[in-house]
Protein backbone atom coordinates (compact mmCIF):
# COMPACT_ATOMS: atom_id res chain seq x y z
CA UNK A 1 0.00 0.00 0.00
CA UNK A 2 2.84 2.23 0.89
CA UNK A 3 4.73 1.36 -2.01
CA UNK A 4 1.32 2.27 -4.59
CA UNK A 5 0.95 5.58 -2.54
CA UNK A 6 5.01 6.63 -3.81
CA UNK A 7 4.52 5.24 -7.34
CA UNK A 8 1.38 7.44 -7.23
CA UNK A 9 2.67 10.32 -5.84
CA UNK A 10 5.84 10.01 -8.34
CA UNK A 11 3.46 10.16 -11.40
CA UNK A 12 1.96 13.17 -10.20
CA UNK A 13 5.06 14.85 -9.41
CA UNK A 14 6.41 13.73 -12.99
CA UNK A 15 3.21 15.18 -14.81
CA UNK A 16 3.62 18.76 -12.85
CA UNK A 17 6.83 18.87 -14.31
CA UNK A 18 5.79 18.00 -17.51
CA UNK A 19 3.02 20.67 -17.48
CA UNK A 20 5.12 23.39 -15.70
CA UNK A 21 8.22 22.58 -18.23
CA UNK A 22 5.55 23.30 -20.76
CA UNK A 23 3.81 26.67 -18.94
CA UNK A 24 7.72 27.91 -18.72
CA UNK A 25 8.49 27.16 -22.20
CA UNK A 26 5.05 28.86 -23.78
CA UNK A 27 6.06 31.36 -21.46
CA UNK A 28 9.38 32.90 -23.42
CA UNK A 29 9.07 35.25 -26.86
CA UNK A 30 11.74 35.62 -29.00
CA UNK A 31 12.33 38.56 -31.51
CA UNK A 32 15.31 37.84 -33.79
CA UNK A 33 18.01 39.97 -35.04
CA UNK A 34 16.44 40.83 -38.52
CA UNK A 35 13.02 42.01 -36.91
CA UNK A 36 11.40 44.53 -34.73
CA UNK A 37 8.57 43.84 -32.25
CA UNK A 38 5.67 44.89 -29.80
CA UNK A 39 4.66 43.28 -27.10
CA UNK A 40 1.27 41.66 -27.50
CA UNK A 41 -1.46 39.65 -25.59
CA UNK A 42 -2.49 36.54 -27.19
CA UNK A 43 -5.73 36.64 -25.52
CA UNK A 44 -7.14 40.39 -26.52
CA UNK A 45 -4.67 40.90 -29.37
CA UNK A 46 -3.88 44.01 -27.59
CA UNK A 47 -0.93 45.59 -28.56
CA UNK A 48 1.89 47.61 -26.00
CA UNK A 49 3.80 50.31 -28.14
CA UNK A 50 5.31 51.38 -25.40
CA UNK A 51 8.56 50.02 -26.19
CA UNK A 52 10.25 48.68 -29.52
CA UNK A 53 11.89 45.19 -28.86
CA UNK A 54 14.73 43.66 -31.28
CA UNK A 55 16.99 40.96 -31.08
CA UNK A 56 15.45 39.37 -27.61
CA UNK A 57 14.35 36.49 -25.88
CA UNK A 58 11.81 37.46 -23.35
CA UNK A 59 9.55 35.84 -20.74
CA UNK A 60 6.11 37.52 -20.39
CA UNK A 61 3.65 34.73 -19.73
CA UNK A 62 2.10 32.17 -22.31
CA UNK A 63 -0.46 35.08 -22.95
CA UNK A 64 2.28 37.42 -24.00
CA UNK A 65 3.89 37.32 -28.16
CA UNK A 66 5.76 39.61 -30.22
CA UNK A 67 4.10 40.97 -33.11
CA UNK A 68 6.90 41.82 -35.30
CA UNK A 69 7.83 43.88 -38.37
CA UNK A 70 11.20 43.15 -40.81
CA UNK A 71 13.80 45.14 -39.86
CA UNK A 72 16.03 44.02 -42.87
CA UNK A 73 15.56 44.93 -46.54
CA UNK A 74 12.68 44.92 -48.26
CA UNK A 75 12.74 43.81 -51.75
CA UNK A 76 10.52 45.47 -54.49
CA UNK A 77 10.36 45.28 -58.21
CA UNK A 78 8.00 47.11 -60.30
CA UNK A 79 7.93 44.66 -63.30
CA UNK A 80 6.89 46.15 -66.78
CA UNK A 81 5.38 49.49 -65.25
CA UNK A 82 3.22 51.33 -68.19
CA UNK A 83 4.22 54.51 -68.47
CA UNK A 84 3.56 57.36 -70.65
CA UNK A 85 6.37 59.85 -71.92
CA UNK A 86 6.01 63.75 -72.86
CA UNK A 87 6.24 62.67 -76.48
CA UNK A 88 2.60 60.50 -75.67
CA UNK A 89 4.18 57.46 -75.99
CA UNK A 90 3.35 54.59 -74.31
CA UNK A 91 6.76 52.52 -72.63
CA UNK A 92 7.41 50.16 -70.09
CA UNK A 93 9.56 50.02 -67.53
CA UNK A 94 11.29 47.33 -64.80
CA UNK A 95 12.47 48.67 -61.48
CA UNK A 96 14.32 46.98 -58.37
CA UNK A 97 13.94 49.18 -54.70
CA UNK A 98 14.87 48.12 -51.43
CA UNK A 99 13.76 50.19 -48.50
CA UNK A 100 13.48 49.74 -44.96
CA UNK A 101 11.31 50.51 -42.06
CA UNK A 102 12.07 53.28 -39.84
CA UNK A 103 12.71 51.76 -36.03
CA UNK A 104 11.51 55.39 -34.53
CA UNK A 105 8.94 55.62 -36.31
CA UNK A 106 7.33 52.20 -36.42
CA UNK A 107 4.42 53.12 -33.65
CA UNK A 108 3.25 55.65 -37.15
CA UNK A 109 3.36 52.72 -39.39
CA UNK A 110 1.40 50.25 -37.30
CA UNK A 111 -0.45 52.78 -36.52
CA UNK A 112 -1.50 54.20 -40.20
CA UNK A 113 -0.91 50.44 -42.34
CA UNK A 114 -0.56 47.86 -39.87
CA UNK A 115 0.70 44.58 -41.32
CA UNK A 116 -0.47 45.43 -44.31
CA UNK A 117 2.04 48.47 -45.25
CA UNK A 118 4.00 46.10 -47.84
CA UNK A 119 0.95 46.63 -50.74
CA UNK A 120 0.88 49.81 -50.03
CA UNK A 121 4.67 50.76 -50.35
CA UNK A 122 4.39 48.94 -54.03
CA UNK A 123 1.63 50.69 -55.03
CA UNK A 124 2.84 54.27 -54.15
CA UNK A 125 6.42 53.91 -55.20
CA UNK A 126 4.61 52.73 -58.95
CA UNK A 127 2.41 56.16 -58.92
CA UNK A 128 5.89 58.05 -58.14
CA UNK A 129 7.99 56.33 -60.81
CA UNK A 130 5.02 57.18 -63.36
CA UNK A 131 4.59 60.77 -62.22
CA UNK A 132 8.32 61.38 -62.52
CA UNK A 133 8.57 59.94 -66.09
CA UNK A 134 5.89 62.51 -67.97
CA UNK A 135 8.71 65.33 -68.66
CA UNK A 136 11.20 63.38 -70.20
CA UNK A 137 10.74 61.94 -73.93
CA UNK A 138 10.91 58.72 -75.26
CA UNK A 139 14.25 59.19 -76.62
CA UNK A 140 15.36 60.89 -72.75
CA UNK A 141 14.57 57.93 -71.48
CA UNK A 142 16.39 55.34 -73.43
CA UNK A 143 19.75 57.74 -74.16
CA UNK A 144 20.28 59.12 -70.85
CA UNK A 145 19.37 56.33 -67.75
CA UNK A 146 21.54 57.90 -65.49
CA UNK A 147 19.43 61.11 -65.85
CA UNK A 148 16.21 58.93 -65.62
CA UNK A 149 17.45 56.08 -62.43
CA UNK A 150 18.02 59.58 -60.77
CA UNK A 151 15.22 61.17 -61.55
CA UNK A 152 12.84 58.29 -60.28
CA UNK A 153 14.84 57.27 -57.39
CA UNK A 154 14.24 60.67 -56.39
CA UNK A 155 10.66 60.69 -56.59
CA UNK A 156 10.36 57.24 -54.96
CA UNK A 157 12.42 58.05 -52.05
CA UNK A 158 10.55 61.19 -51.35
CA UNK A 159 6.99 59.32 -51.59
CA UNK A 160 7.94 56.56 -49.28
CA UNK A 161 10.13 58.30 -47.25
CA UNK A 162 8.96 62.05 -47.00
CA UNK A 163 10.81 65.29 -47.55
CA UNK A 164 12.30 65.35 -43.91
CA UNK A 165 15.83 64.54 -42.86
CA UNK A 166 16.76 61.95 -40.95
CA UNK A 167 17.81 62.55 -37.38
CA UNK A 168 21.42 60.89 -38.55
CA UNK A 169 22.32 62.15 -41.52
CA UNK A 170 24.54 59.90 -42.03
CA UNK A 171 22.60 56.91 -41.95
CA UNK A 172 22.77 56.04 -46.03
CA UNK A 173 23.70 58.25 -49.18
CA UNK A 174 20.14 60.15 -49.31
CA UNK A 175 19.37 60.76 -45.52
CA UNK A 176 19.46 64.34 -45.52
CA UNK A 177 18.98 65.40 -49.21
CA UNK A 178 19.43 69.32 -50.03
CA UNK A 179 16.30 71.66 -48.57
CA UNK A 180 15.07 68.82 -46.85
CA UNK A 181 12.61 69.93 -43.54
CA UNK A 182 14.66 69.31 -40.05
CA UNK A 183 13.52 66.81 -38.52
CA UNK A 184 12.34 68.10 -35.08
CA UNK A 185 10.22 70.59 -37.32
CA UNK A 186 8.33 67.80 -39.50
CA UNK A 187 4.51 66.51 -39.48
CA UNK A 188 3.62 62.58 -39.41
CA UNK A 189 2.40 63.62 -43.22
CA UNK A 190 5.83 65.09 -44.39
CA UNK A 191 7.29 62.17 -43.02
CA UNK A 192 6.23 59.89 -45.52
CA UNK A 193 4.68 56.31 -45.58
CA UNK A 194 7.73 56.19 -42.45
CA UNK A 195 10.30 53.68 -44.80
CA UNK A 196 14.05 54.74 -46.22
CA UNK A 197 14.53 53.74 -49.79
CA UNK A 198 18.15 53.03 -49.74
CA UNK A 199 18.66 51.88 -53.09
CA UNK A 200 17.15 52.14 -56.18
CA UNK A 201 17.97 50.05 -59.88
CA UNK A 202 16.58 51.08 -63.16
CA UNK A 203 16.17 47.83 -64.99
CA UNK A 204 14.99 46.81 -68.69
CA UNK A 205 13.68 49.84 -71.05
CA UNK A 206 10.60 48.43 -73.00
CA UNK A 207 9.58 50.06 -76.15
CA UNK A 208 6.44 48.25 -77.94
CA UNK A 209 6.91 47.64 -82.02
CA UNK A 210 4.69 50.02 -82.92
CA UNK A 211 5.82 52.76 -80.45
CA UNK A 212 9.36 51.67 -81.55
CA UNK A 213 8.56 52.56 -84.95
CA UNK A 214 7.01 55.81 -84.65
CA UNK A 215 10.14 56.44 -82.02
CA UNK A 216 12.83 55.36 -85.15
CA UNK A 217 10.26 57.85 -87.37
CA UNK A 218 10.62 60.67 -84.95
CA UNK A 219 14.54 60.14 -84.16
CA UNK A 220 14.98 59.84 -88.45
CA UNK A 221 13.11 63.04 -88.78
CA UNK A 222 15.01 64.75 -85.40
CA UNK A 223 18.72 63.34 -87.37
CA UNK A 224 17.48 65.15 -90.65
CA UNK A 225 16.59 68.34 -89.05
CA UNK A 226 19.90 68.23 -87.39
CA UNK A 227 21.54 67.51 -90.86
CA UNK A 228 19.81 70.71 -92.63
CA UNK A 229 20.81 72.75 -89.78
CA UNK A 230 24.24 71.57 -89.86
CA UNK A 231 24.34 71.63 -93.60
CA UNK A 232 23.23 75.73 -93.79
CA UNK A 233 25.78 76.41 -90.76
CA UNK A 234 28.28 74.84 -93.13
CA UNK A 235 26.82 76.95 -96.13
CA UNK A 236 27.50 80.23 -93.56
CA UNK A 237 30.80 79.25 -92.45
CA UNK A 238 31.83 78.88 -96.14
CA UNK A 239 30.50 81.43 -97.19
CA UNK A 240 31.93 84.02 -94.15
CA UNK A 241 35.32 82.38 -94.91
CA UNK A 242 35.39 83.46 -98.46
CA UNK A 243 34.87 87.07 -97.43
CA UNK A 244 37.86 86.73 -95.21
CA UNK A 245 39.71 85.09 -97.47
CA UNK A 246 38.53 87.97 -99.98
CA UNK A 247 39.30 90.55 -97.46
CA UNK A 248 42.99 89.03 -96.31
CA UNK A 249 43.69 89.14 -100.36
CA UNK A 250 42.61 92.62 -100.94
CA UNK A 251 44.34 93.84 -97.72
CA UNK A 252 47.39 92.23 -98.74
CA UNK A 253 47.28 93.60 -102.22
CA UNK A 254 46.60 96.80 -100.91
CA UNK A 255 50.06 96.31 -98.33
CA UNK A 256 51.77 95.24 -101.56
CA UNK A 257 51.07 98.30 -103.73
CA UNK A 258 51.43 100.65 -100.88
CA UNK A 259 54.82 98.88 -100.37
CA UNK A 260 55.31 98.97 -104.16
CA UNK A 261 54.85 102.74 -103.93
CA UNK A 262 56.33 103.63 -101.24
CA UNK A 263 59.63 101.71 -102.89
CA UNK A 264 59.34 103.04 -106.28
CA UNK A 265 59.44 106.80 -104.38
CA UNK A 266 62.47 105.75 -101.64
CA UNK A 267 64.44 104.20 -105.00
CA UNK A 268 63.18 107.64 -107.37
CA UNK A 269 64.30 110.00 -104.22
CA UNK A 270 67.62 108.03 -104.04
CA UNK A 271 68.59 108.28 -107.88
CA UNK A 272 67.70 112.03 -107.90
CA UNK A 273 69.96 112.40 -104.68
CA UNK A 274 72.64 110.43 -106.26
CA UNK A 275 72.29 112.38 -109.50
CA UNK A 276 72.20 115.70 -107.80
CA UNK A 277 75.57 114.80 -105.38
CA UNK A 278 77.41 113.31 -109.23
CA UNK A 279 77.06 116.45 -110.86
CA UNK A 280 77.82 118.54 -107.61
CA UNK A 281 80.88 117.11 -107.40
CA UNK A 282 81.41 117.10 -111.03
CA UNK A 283 81.03 120.57 -110.75
CA UNK A 284 83.26 120.80 -108.39
CA UNK A 285 86.06 118.45 -109.92
CA UNK A 286 85.44 120.80 -112.83
CA UNK A 287 86.57 123.68 -111.40
CA UNK A 288 88.96 122.53 -109.64
CA UNK A 289 90.82 121.14 -113.10
CA UNK A 290 90.50 124.73 -114.95
CA UNK A 291 91.14 126.39 -111.54
CA UNK A 292 94.35 124.21 -111.33
CA UNK A 293 95.27 124.50 -115.37
CA UNK A 294 94.46 127.94 -115.43
CA UNK A 295 91.46 128.05 -117.93
CA UNK A 296 89.68 130.84 -117.67
CA UNK A 297 88.94 130.67 -121.43
CA UNK A 298 85.24 129.33 -122.20
CA UNK A 299 86.47 127.97 -125.66
CA UNK A 300 88.79 126.13 -123.30
CA UNK A 301 86.32 125.01 -120.97
CA UNK A 302 84.14 123.77 -123.85
CA UNK A 303 87.52 122.07 -125.32
CA UNK A 304 87.77 120.05 -121.77
CA UNK A 305 83.74 119.14 -122.07
CA UNK A 306 84.15 118.12 -125.04
CA UNK A 307 87.08 115.95 -124.79
CA UNK A 308 85.43 114.51 -121.78
CA UNK A 309 82.65 113.36 -123.76
CA UNK A 310 84.60 112.08 -126.34
CA UNK A 311 86.45 109.96 -123.88
CA UNK A 312 82.70 108.35 -122.60
CA UNK A 313 82.05 106.69 -126.28
CA UNK A 314 83.99 103.26 -126.44
CA UNK A 315 84.84 104.00 -130.58
CA UNK A 316 86.62 107.16 -130.11
CA UNK A 317 90.42 106.99 -130.22
CA UNK A 318 92.67 110.01 -129.23
CA UNK A 319 95.99 110.66 -131.01
CA UNK A 320 98.61 113.41 -129.78
CA UNK A 321 100.71 115.29 -131.90
CA UNK A 322 103.04 118.17 -130.93
CA UNK A 323 100.57 120.83 -131.70
CA UNK A 324 97.82 119.43 -128.72
CA UNK A 325 98.20 118.98 -125.36
CA UNK A 326 96.16 116.31 -123.49
CA UNK A 327 95.40 116.99 -119.39
CA UNK A 328 94.60 114.19 -117.18
CA UNK A 329 94.73 110.18 -117.68
CA UNK A 330 93.85 108.93 -120.90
Amino acid sequence: MGRTVIIIGVVIIFILIIIGSAVIGNGFSTVEYYEFGFKRQKSTGKVDKTNIYSSILYFGGPDMEFKTFPADAHHVTLKNAKIFTADKLEVRITAYLQYFIRKDELVLLHDKFDLGYKSVMETSALDALKGSTTLYTTRELVTNRKLMEQTIYKAVRERLGGTCCRPDCTSYAYACPENCKPYVHCTAKEKGLFVDVKYFQLGQVTIPHSVQERFMKALTLQEQSDREVLLQEAKVIRKNTTAMVKKIKNKAAEFLKNGTAVANLISAVARSNYTTALETARVKGLKYIFNELGLSQQEQKNSVNYLRTLRGHQKARFTVDFQQRIAGNL
